[in-house]
């Protein structure tokens, strides 16, 4: 057929080469492929309805709130977004499929006769005062609320179509409206609709609702349809940008951290939940915080993990546990994540409100080098984070997760430092100055995270390892080819109660690419030898490296020694803007690591693919990019 078309041997071997490039996956594009959509350069901060009033939110309380941001300074350290969440809709109207609101709750709504109704009033009196608006749908055709919390106030009303208020064969509609004639900036996509409307459900056999074959099983990934899952999303997103062309917009994607979003949300939105629903307790932080912080590869500038919203002001996080309501802000923040406050603002305590406006802990979270926290030791009870920031100091936090005061010692290896040379750390809590040298004692109470300001001499003196600068790694293709749940999460059981046999594993990333880690946790070896720099990953990978203006990079690579394949050779490989600059020879299990340096200078992504001929029946292959790094 081709050579009817005129087409030479060349010409046809040639188009042959490009289908099969165009097909595999671990091909260099010489781009970036992380999510470059909508406004969150820097985690979003704001302020959500759901934490405080549930369902029952009315246009008096959004506006009060609003104000209340304003009057505190909150508005002026950066909480700017006010978001909506479910319990503002009234039904879809028939038989258009236009969405109205609940007057009787927004009276600024009714805009003209009571079919129709518009949030423009509103989210322009939210601009006028320099904030932003968000709002809520749910990626299926009904919302979390209306699956699981029956009888609560101002659900959805009418008939089975008229309740369906979801985007599920709406997405367009329903973004144009809210995005573009509404003009909201933010908007949050539960997932619910996709998982709870089962054949079995007594709301849908009753008939109050339709059946909706589940996409998503939040507790077993093996029968979670991750691509329709993957799908959906991306059609949002790809609404939001034809109804807002000028970016101005927060994608918020919900789904718990199932359906395999740890290795695609960060292609397709602005934040991603890891975790199932934050409620005011300090093991249910610590279930969500673990479930994020592991995963500083898969945060960037403009896709942040996401463990949900702050729950500062309310339990185990009030203002009679000002030690946990520190930690669990300072934790969010060196995280990166999406500072949402969702206590009522309009009555916060001052202790409360002076942890949330410390403008150096934001100036944390809100660094524009976009590096999420890496995990530089994490044993027993404490853990210590660090955090590379745009100025070239760090950021680093020191967290007892116990009920027991303890003696931690951080030290120069900790942050990359060098030992010999002073260093300097200022507590962002009481601006005290700790200076020393190779180690330092700090005494924690329970419960209590200390985070500085780090100063010192780098370690690697002209450059970075790839690990202190996460914001500008991603793994295009991690190399996992079957999603399998994390054992290594506390379990919580999310909504309270012992029915059942308890809570089990849910899907959150086993065997993602680690910054300083293997995938499963180890240390980084090869043949003995340990790497206290690098990425670990799996074989048939390709991470994408932002260059920052370096001139070599340079690695030593190897199979991991805690591979569980231990036969299939791997060859690893550097591309520079799409162009292969070098490659190892093929490495075999405990083969020692081979050096790899090459000239970058000029080039804008950097890709590092390791390849093997594993097929995912088999052990995965854990390979080491040890002491990958940009020197200048």
């Amino acid at each position: 057929m081709l050579r009817a078309l005129g087409l030479t041997t060349a010409a046809i071997g040639l188009l042959s080469f490009v289908s099969i490039a165009q097909a595999d996956p671990l091909a260099p594009t010489g781009k970036w492929s992380a999510y470059q959509g909508g406004s969150a350069t820097t985690p979003p901060m704001g302020w959500s309805s759901w934490n405080s009033f549930a369902t029952d939110i009315t246009e008096a309380k959004i506006m009060g709130v609003a104000d209340a941001l304003v009057k505190t300074g909150l508005a002026a350290s950066g909480y700017r977004y006010v978001n909506m969440d479910d319990g503002w809709w009234q039904k879809r109207r028939q038989p258009d499929g236009r969405i109205q609101i609940r007057i009787a709750q927004f009276p600024s709504a009714a805009v003209g006769s009571a079919e129709e109704t518009s949030f423009k009033p509103l989210t322009e009196k939210l601009h006028a005062m320099g904030l932003k608006a968000g709002i809520y749908s749910d990626m299926g055709r009904n919302s979390c609320s209306q699956a699981y919390s029956p009888g609560v106030p101002n659900l959805a009303e009418g008939s089975v179509a008229e309740r369906e208020i979801g985007l599920y064969g709406h997405v367009d509609q329903d973004i144009a409206l809210y995005m573009k004639d509404w003009g909201f900036d933010y908007i949050k996509v539960d997932g619910c609709g996709l998982r709870a409307f089962t054949a079995d459900n007594p709301i849908v056999k009753s008939g109050q609702f339709r059946e909706l074959t589940p996409l998503i099983d939040g507790w077993n990934i093996n029968t979670t349809d991750v691509t329709a899952v993957r799908n959906l999303y991306t059609e949002v997103g790809t609404a939001l940008a034809r109804y807002k062309p000028n970016g101005d917009f927060i994608f918020s994607l919900c789904a718990w951290g199932s359906a395999d979003v740890r290795s695609w949300a960060k292609d397709v939105g602005s934040i991603s939940r890891t975790s199932d629903d934050l409620s005011p307790h300090w093991v249910r932080m610590l279930y969500n915080f673990d479930t994020a912080v592991t995963r500083p590869l898969y945060a960037h500038p403009k896709s942040w993990n996401d463990p949900d919203m702050l729950y500062v002001g309310a339990g185990d996080f009030d203002g009679d546990h000002l030690t946990e309501a520190r930690s669990h802000f300072a934790l969010w923040a060196i995280i990166n994540a999406p500072l949402i406050l969702g206590n009522d603002v309009r009555t916060m305590p001052k202790a409360l409100l002076d942890i949330v406006s410390n403008p150096a802990i934001i100036a944390i979270n809100q660094d524009p080098a976009g590096n999420q926290a890496v995990l530089a030791y994490d044993a027993q009870d404490i853990q210590i984070l660090v955090k590379t920031l745009a100025s070239g100091k760090k950021a680093v936090a020191v967290f007892n997760r116990g009920l027991a005061a303890v003696d931690a010692d951080l030290t120069a290896q900790h942050l990359k430092y060098a030992a010999d040379k002073d260093i300097v750390l200022t507590d962002l809590w009481t601006k005290k100055k700790i200076t020393f040298k190779k180690e330092t004692k700090l005494a924690l109470a329970p419960r209590q995270t200390l985070i500085f300001e780090a100063e010192g001499t780098r370690q690697l003196q002209n450059g970075l390892y790839l690990s202190e600068m996460p914001g500008s790694v991603n793994p295009a293709v991690d190399g996992v080819q079957i999603p399998q749940p994390d054992p290594t999460l506390f379990r919580s059981q999310p909504w309270g109660g012992t029915h059942g046999n308890g809570a089990h594993p849910q899907y959150a990333g086993w065997g993602g690419a680690q910054a300083d880690y293997t995938p499963f946790g180890q240390s980084l070896r090869v043949a003995g030898e340990s790497f206290d720099s690098g990425i670990g990953v799996l074989a048939n990978s390709r991470l994408e490296v932002r260059n920052n203006g370096a001139k070599t990079f340079t690695t030593e690579v190897g199979i991991d020694d805690s591979s569980p394949d231990k036969t299939h050779p791997v060859s690893f490989a550097v591309y520079g803007d799409g162009k292969l600059l070098a490659q190892s020879k093929p490495t075999r299990f405990r083969e020692k690591a081979e050096t790899l340096a090459v000239n970058v200078k000029g080039v804008k992504i950097i890709e590092l693919v390791a390849r093997n001929d594993a097929t995912p029946i088999m052990q995965p292959t854990v390979v080491t990019w040890g002491n990958a790094a940009l020197t200048k």
